[in-house]
């Protein structure tokens, strides 16, 4: 049997009218004007169980990623000069769920921040090539993850490096925000999987490039 290549992914929750986030994303709504019921999928509101797909999509998230790559609105906002507060470190507590190296795109140099439970983050101003290239190192034999926002999954397609997108398509309408297949050239979708519950389709499409 032949090995695997290791993968470039991406997974990620969008709207029915193709949005990643809402409008107005700040430090109190990350996600933007109605931008959590997004994935209420995974976290049902009445905190229990998820759908057994629903739950089975939230496990392979993770599964097999051995560096991940994000834009620097994922990891956190910006200062109002676009310079970093260096006391935020980012939206997701002191243990980050990554627990490896993360390469967030920025204009704006930082130094690594290590977090609890192995998680670093790596601030990375050269661009998504940089940052992929940088990403595939650190995961070695282990798939690299392009985890946000939608301007961030768009270069990574734009510049042919993803090898796989998983859309978990929420019936919410949001009406405005971050759409996510926006300003897309030469790249098309083959689709290889498709499961669903009452709160998500989730489609796992391979990249096409012209």
């Amino acid at each position: 049997m032949m090995d695997t290549m290791p993968l470039v992914k991406s997974h990620i929750t969008a709207s029915l009218d193709g949005y990643c986030a809402g409008p107005d994303q700040s430090r109190d709504a990350p996600l933007g004007v109605g931008g959590e019921q997004l994935h209420r999928w995974m976290f049902p509101a009445d905190d229990g169980e998820p759908h057994p797909v629903d739950a089975a999509v939230r496990d392979e998230i993770l599964a097999g990623v051995g560096a991940f790559v994000m834009g620097r609105n994922m990891f956190g906002g910006r200062s109002a000069n676009g310079q970093w507060d260096l006391d935020w470190q980012g939206w997701w507590g002191d243990d980050p769920p990554y627990h490896g190296p993360v390469f967030v795109l920025t204009h704006v140099p930082r130094e690594p921040l290590e977090m609890a439970g192995g998680t670093t983050f790596f601030f990375v101003t050269d661009g998504i090539e940089d940052a992929v290239a940088r990403a595939r190192q650190a995961a070695g034999d282990r798939d690299v993850s392009v985890a946000g926002g939608a301007s961030t999954v768009q270069q990574a397609l734009n510049a042919g490096l993803l090898d796989e997108l998983s859309v978990n398509l929420s019936p919410v309408l949001l009406g405005a925000g971050e759409r996510l297949l926006d300003g897309l050239d030469g790249v098309g979708f083959e689709q290889v999987q498709s499961r669903a519950s009452d709160l998500a389709t989730h489609v796992r499409y391979r990249v096409v490039r012209d």
